[in-house]
């Protein structure tokens, strides 16, 4: 077996666990939003990019936090924060912040009583391995937090269509927001 192929095992056991209701529950709030904010570090950060952009696409107000063209973050807004380990120190202080404003708090993590999760109105438990903890065999063959992390992409491209079933939009309509400098 290649690695491909056992990667692909892995996440198909990963997303078969994900709980929906946890996942239709996001897809309202950001729907409710008025603006979508989105932290994390590392790839899991760059994960949440990858939504923000696709989120863009479909004419929300949506930005990464800590990026030079980020909005401020107001009551009737929703924050996103994507960490493993739901410990992340650097993004503690970003959902106290964006709770004191009046921010919404959605927190995707592997670890549901994690002190990012606590603080958060909704989680998402994802499965994966944190990085700072070895994988036995049976968890994954991955480095790190990798299984979370492409979990997590794949959670948010699923969690696109959702929204873009809810909002009836196809990629056609999205394409008339993509970068046309390129």
């Amino acid at each position: 077996m290649t690695h491909i192929q056992t990667i692909l095992q892995e996440l198909t056991s990963t997303v078969e666990a994900i709980d929906q209701a946890e996942t239709t529950q996001l897809a309202e709030a950001v729907l409710k939003a008025d603006r979508i904010f989105l932290a994390g570090a590392g790839r899991s950060g760059l994960m949440g990019k990858a939504f923000v952009m696709r989120l863009m696409h479909m004419n929300f107000d949506a930005y990464v936090v800590g990026e030079t063209v980020t909005a401020n973050l107001r009551e009737g807004d929703l924050l996103i924060i994507g960490s493993g380990s739901g410990e992340t120190k650097t993004l503690v202080p970003i959902v106290e912040k964006a709770k004191q404003l009046g921010g919404t708090v959605a927190v995707v993590t592997i670890e549901p009583t994690s002190t990012l999760a606590k603080l958060a109105d909704l989680t998402v438990k994802l499965p994966g391995v944190p990085k700072e903890r070895t994988a036995t065999a049976d968890e994954t063959v991955q480095p790190m937090g990798s299984l979370f992390e492409q979990t997590m992409l794949l959670f948010y491209d699923a969690l696109i269509l959702h929204i873009m079933a809810a909002k009836q939009l196809d990629s056609k309509t999205m394409y008339g927001k993509h970068a046309n400098l390129e």
